[in-house]
């Protein structure tokens, strides 16, 4: 998982120099923040996306037993992991205009640090309930409803983090 923290202990020497100079240390770590925020969108929906093919390994009894009364809610499934993935891809960089505009306190930061270690922890529960779908149709149609449910929680927080840098927390 990316640690937005661990760029200050990669820096190469002309990065080391460069934050000598007045006003440039603020552009890295815009930068350094932009990345890490990129990186760990980026995990997020590819954490997703692999967790998709069970969706139709578990709908695949299904169809060639012809009980497609679960395929609605199958697709519905992975409609809205669709959606959310989209949204993380979709994003804005590191809400670039919102950080060149006004300074980002330490706080907020933290804030926002804490939502994404939560998101990266519930992303992970999500994907592994999916990657553990039952076969059988019946503990399918149980095991629905909560994956539904996980996912209403992610964009929940994601709306949040979304507060949090645009100042409407």
């Amino acid at each position: 998982m990316p640690e937005p923290r661990d760029h200050a202990e990669k820096r190469n020497w002309v990065e080391i120099i460069l934050r000598r100079i007045p006003g440039f240390r603020g552009y890295l770590e815009k930068e350094y923040r932009r990345e890490s925020d990129e990186l760990q969108r980026q995990w997020l929906a590819d954490r997703l996306q692999r967790s998709k093919r069970a969706i139709d390994e578990a709908a695949r009894p299904l169809v060639e037993t012809g009980q497609i009364d679960l395929m609605p809610q199958v697709d519905r499934l992975r409609g809205r992991l669709d959606k959310f993935i989209w949204q993380l891809r979709s994003a804005v960089q590191g809400y670039s205009g919102f950080l060149d505009l006004v300074r980002v306190d330490q706080a907020m930061l933290d804030r926002v640090y804490e939502v994404d270690v939560s998101l990266m922890d519930e992303v992970q529960t999500l994907a592994e309930a999916i990657e553990s779908l039952p076969s059988r149709g019946e503990s399918l149609a149980s095991a629905l409803p909560e994956l539904l449910n996980q996912i209403d929680n992610l964009e929940t927080q994601w709306g949040a983090r979304n507060d949090i840098l645009k100042g409407l927390e």
